[in-house]
């Protein structure tokens, strides 16, 4: 009998697997490349790529593609054959250093935000060795990154490297200011923790809204739903444990470090958590996750769902990023050490990042937003859409210290200058996690709380490890200058913690009283929608630092703007003709026609027994009736907001009137909708109710 560490990774071309079947030159050379970032040479091309051949077709694979992550959130892949006619008529398998190296997939329909015109379809994919290839079903799958004709990138690989590549170099940079000259890299890793539901695919069949839009439009609250907090951390249902032993086989196999798995709060609603990696791998495999999820839930008769807010009423689902940088040797530099200038170079770190979320609290902000997460974000299951960070009450009262130059009681009531005095030897876990905070400081690293389940995580670190390059880079500017490095790096802490302390916040992040402190008094934003913070990143500080450090150009920008908010809209768009088409389909009907069946019961009855009033009866068919033309006038409304988006004159404007007329006109029409459910006779509703599908899984 196999156990995982037998099959583990046993789909993925990984170094296990390079060192066997590739030469030692070659080995070398392309861990050099891998390592150091440099350009590979084509004969090691052409050799890689004639072991990773015989590997995938050892293993069953007959065709190889380039995968790779445009800006449709999702991941894309054309299939092409190893075959090669041979000319005694019979085929030979072969694979090219140039085929591995270099694609050209047709770009024509791929989100471009007017990077190029729709006839300009050349665009080319590029192999990132730093992310193993691995085989899917019967294909070798390359990661790649994917770029226009004109050099434009056109997916999320491309500016995420960009973004490790810089934060590395400036990282860099502050490291051998404190003396470490062994670091040859320094890379940020991500653990995604994975939030998702599973329901029953008869039950998703039968319901529109979960098929066209991933979410519930309408739905009258249960009985039952998370308030006894039973579901939380409770006995797995075997059907589901089915599903999750599964899945963990096919993720161990892609070398995917599945790790822990748990009931999550809401009913039906289910969490993966997996060890972390670099960043860029960490993408990659929580593309595949969310994939893999789903063809593992079909197998099982259920449908995985990873929409942010499927069912009003209950928590929704996020993806929690806990992120951290390390050098290549691990020395994890969010870990306080045991030292003073080990200590001291631990604050500094923290500082970047405290100056990095606060400078650019907006990106973060943007990273996150999508039609479905604004339903979640500022609800009492997920961060308000207030950017803060906690860092627990030791470190704040550190941080305290230095800023007022008094005594701490760690430093035996000296005042701390940095580098001089000892710092007190900090705990990992000195305070309990805040829930509530959108950015926490957990130890060793820090947890993201806002990202949505479906959103790829790309977006997210692309603005976290540029935003923290650049607080690295203007501290090495002065540092490196410095006549006395020791005052020098007291006084820079000192001033990034008097300038950013606003961002700081240890207390509950659900209160109202918070909002508007951190709006009114300490000025930090509150973006509440897609529409609201998403033609911000084009201010001009963002412009600035993203195309200073070359993480984007302007052009990249633009389009990324255009094509966020042109998806926001289409989102919204098909939610409400969506809504539209249900109710003119179905509830409508459905009411009329219970409505009318209960009036003729109710005559009838009056006919045989004219002493009865028939209260009942004439009370629900007077309270239906209300209910059928507030939803008659509420679906023309929506329907008038519809239309009036074709009025927009750019996709900002037509954000804002999706936000101010159609999500507003949405949510009325949901009303009368759902009051109807609970007073139409289950057998006429035309949809499974809520506890239909909450509890459908076994």
């Amino acid at each position: 009998m196999s156990t995982v560490s037998d099959y583990f990774g046993s789909q993925v071309f990984d170094d296990r697997v390079m060192r066997a079947t590739l030469s030692a030159d070659v080995y070398a050379s392309l861990r050099h490349t891998i390592d150091e970032g440099t350009e590979l040479d084509i004969g090691v091309a052409n050799a890689v790529a004639e072991a990773m051949k015989n590997w995938a077709v050892g293993k069953g694979a007959t065709h190889f593609t380039h995968w790779f992550q445009p800006l449709t959130g999702i991941t894309a892949e054309k299939h092409d054959s190893f075959i090669t006619p041979s000319p005694d008529g019979s085929v030979i398998m072969e694979f090219s250093g140039k085929e591995l190296i270099k694609g050209e997939p047709d770009a024509s329909s791929f989100p471009s935000g007017g990077l190029r015109a729709t006839f300009e379809a050349r665009g080319y994919t590029a192999w990132d060795p730093t992310s193993y290839a691995f085989i899917k079903g019967k294909t070798l799958c390359i990661p790649t990154a994917f770029c226009s004709y004109g050099g434009h990138a056109l997916d999320k690989k491309t500016p995420l490297l960009r973004s490790m590549e810089v934060l590395s170099q400036q990282a860099l940079r502050i490291l051998r200011l404190f003396g470490n000259d062994d670091a040859k890299r320094v890379v940020s890793s991500v653990g995604p923790e994975q939030e998702y539901f599973l329901i029953t695919r008869e039950m998703y069949e039968q319901r529109p809204d979960l098929r066209f839009t991933g979410r519930t439009l309408f739905g009258a609250r249960p009985p039952k739903g998370q308030e006894m907090d039973d579901h939380y951390f409770g006995v797995i249902k075997p059907g589901v444990a089915a599903f999750m032993e599964d899945l963990n086989d096919e993720l161990w196999k892609l070398g995917i470090l599945a790790k822990t798995e748990h009931n999550e709060v809401a009913p039906a609603q289910h969490e993966l958590a997996p060890i972390y990696t670099t960043t860029n791998v960490a993408t990659d495999h929580n593309q595949l996750t969310m994939e893999i999820m789903q063809k593992v839930a079909a197998k099982h008769g259920l449908v995985c769902l990873l929409h942010e807010k499927p069912f009003a009423g209950v928590n929704g689902s996020g993806k929690h990023n806990n992120w951290s940088i390390s050098t290549d040797s691990g020395q994890n530099l969010l870990s306080p050490g045991d030292t003073p200038y080990e200590n001291a170079q631990f604050l500094l770190f923290l500082c970047a990042v405290i100056k990095a979320v606060d400078d650019y609290q907006d990106l973060l902000r943007i990273a996150v937003a999508t039609a479905g997460n604004d339903h979640r974000l500022g609800a009492n299951e997920a961060p308000p859409a207030v950017i803060s960070i906690f860092l627990g009450d030791e470190l704040n009262a550190v941080l305290e210290a230095i800023d007022s130059d008094t005594p701490y009681a760690g430093t035996e009531k000296k005042i701390m200058k940095l580098g001089v005095d000892v710092l007190p030897k900090f705990r990992v876990d000195t305070t309990d996690r805040n829930r509530t905070s959108p950015f926490a400081f957990t130890g060793n690293k820090f947890e993201f709380r806002m990202l949505g389940s479906s959103n790829s995580i790309a977006c997210t670190n692309i603005m976290l490890n540029a935003a923290v390059a650049e607080s690295l880079r203007i501290y090495a500017d002065r540092l490196e200058k410095a006549e006395d490095f020791e005052t020098a790096l007291h006084d820079m802490i000192r001033k990034t913690i008097k300038d950013h302390k606003r961002i700081i916040f240890n207390g509950n992040g659900y209160d109202d009283a918070w909002i508007k402190e951190a709006t009114e008094v300490r000025g930090l934003t509150n973006y509440r929608t897609t529409a609201d913070c998403m033609p911000h990143l084009l201010d001009e500080k963002n412009v600035e630092m993203l195309t200073g450090l070359g993480v984007f150009t302007i052009d990249e920008l633009k389009s990324r703007r255009d094509i966020m908010l042109e998806n926001y809209c289409k989102s919204v768009t098909i939610e409400a003709n969506t809504m539209i088409n249900m109710v003119h389909k179905r509830i409508a009907p459905a009411i009329t026609r219970f409505t009318s069946d209960l009036a003729r019961q109710a005559a009838d009855k009056i006919a045989l027994f004219p002493d009865l009033a028939c209260s009942y009866e004439s009370e629900l068919v007077r309270r239906l009736s209300i209910l059928t033309d507030s939803i008659a006038q509420r679906t023309n409304s929506l329907e008038k907001a519809v239309i009036g988006l074709q009025q927009a004159e750019d996709i900002i404007e037509e954000a804002e009137r999706i936000r101010d007329t159609v999500l507003p006109a949405m949510s009325e029409l949901r009303i009368p909708c759902d009051e109807a459910e609970l007073l139409t006779a289950k057998s006429y509703w035309p949809f499974p109710s809520y506890g239909d599908i909450l509890f459908s899984v076994k």
